[in-house]
């Protein structure tokens, strides 16, 4: 069945998450860079959707100076000088509030839209292809599409549908069809706006209705250049502090721990996390270069190390991780959190107490209470 969504939750929520975040960000800054907006939330589907907006605009900018009648935007030099300008106006994105505001609040009800639907959003997307470059505008577009992208993806770079966006549309109906269970949790998708506020799909499709699938067939719905900010954020440089790096591995949707841990037992019985075991692992040669006490956890982690452990640990949900961070936060030792985290997590949550996620996680909590 086609989702039925409560528009004014969808407007409510997008409106105040989008005030949360510039209140948390604009707190001692007048303006954000385009840096700072691919890792503004721990949503990459709502910075990278911002950062499409942009590219709108960006491009828009572009088309208004061409229409100019006085100048021949046609000759060589003339080009050349207008690209130039224009890669160096993209980089030198400088938004205040006010008007990064309503971009968070668009990207956020966009999120929200392609993580329960992502046929009818993919369907709109296609809308907005000049007519005869569908493939082109999927091809420019498909950097910013992080969330669901398989539904469309398949359609970049084949033959075969010509001119047609009738044909278009109906094949990303079919397509979702045949790639549907292997798409990301839309619970898992929709946690990640939780770090900002939660969002309740039941108010937002109404009590008890929780079935995201679009109809089985999809009713028909009527280039950057080079040296851009646009272009180079596919691939962007690592970014520093303990923000997250954007690349194949995440876009793939697999979250790859950079910690490397020795393969030593780190349990007493295989099921129980052991305390005298840990601090001796951890207070090992190899971890000399990430010692240093921590501060609070849920402040700590870094956004690939966020979702691993939500995903891997947590069945998923954001809300028992920020609930378990608190919680060992506030146990005042190493031996005590260790203990808390057998108690309540451990066997609850069926964790493979050797596996690589446990490792990392234990690891955090000791430099948490490391002298």
């Amino acid at each position: 069945m086609t989702v039925q969504i409560n528009s004014n939750y969808l407007e409510n929520y997008s409106r105040e998450y989008a005030q949360l975040v510039c209140e948390k960000f604009f707190t001692s800054r007048q303006f954000i860079t385009g840096q700072d907006i691919i890792q503004l939330t721990s949503s990459i589907q709502v910075n990278f959707f911002i950062i499409k907006r942009l590219f709108e605009l960006w491009q828009e900018e572009l088309a208004k100076l061409k229409s100019s009648p006085y100048f021949d935007y046609r000759d060589i030099a003339v080009h050349d000088a207008l690209t130039q300008f224009m890669n160096v106006l993209s980089r030198r994105i400088k938004v205040e509030r006010s008007n990064l505001e309503p971009l968070v609040k668009s990207a956020v009800s966009q999120a929200i839209q392609v993580a329960t639907d992502p046929v009818s959003f993919y369907q709109k997307e296609i809308s907005k292809a000049p007519s005869g470059k569908i493939n082109e505008f999927l091809r420019e577009n498909k950097k910013y599409y992080k969330w669901n992208d398989k539904v469309v993806s398949f359609l970049i770079d084949k033959t075969g549908f010509g001119h047609d966006s009738d044909s278009y549309l109906r094949a990303i109906g079919a397509n979702y069809q045949v790639v549907k269970d292997s798409l990301e949790s839309v619970n898992l998708l929709l946690a990640t706006l939780g770090d900002i506020k939660a969002f309740d799909s039941d108010l937002y499709l109404g009590v008890g209705e929780k079935d995201f699938s679009p109809a089985s067939e999809p009713a028909i719905k009527a280039e950057a250049a080079d040296g851009s900010f646009f272009d180079r954020i596919e691939n962007p440089e690592p970014v520093r502090q303990s923000t997250f790096p954007i690349n194949q591995a995440f876009e793939e949707k697999v979250v790859v721990s950079t910690v490397q841990v020795e393969k030593v037992s780190i349990t007493s019985n295989g099921t129980q996390l052991n305390a005298a075991k840990l601090k001796a692992h951890f207070a090992s040669e190899s971890y000399k270069g990430m010692k240093g006490i921590l501060g609070e956890l849920s402040e700590s982690l870094a956004l690939n190390q966020r979702f691993m452990f939500t995903k891997e640990l947590f069945d998923g949900n954001a809300d028992l991780l920020r609930h378990a961070l608190k919680s060992i936060d506030e146990a005042g030792s190493f031996n005590s959190a260790v203990d808390l985290i057998n108690s309540r997590f451990v066997s609850e949550l069926g964790w493979q107490t050797d596996s690589e996620p446990v490792r990392e996680f234990m690891q955090l909590v000791y430099r948490k209470y490391s002298d």
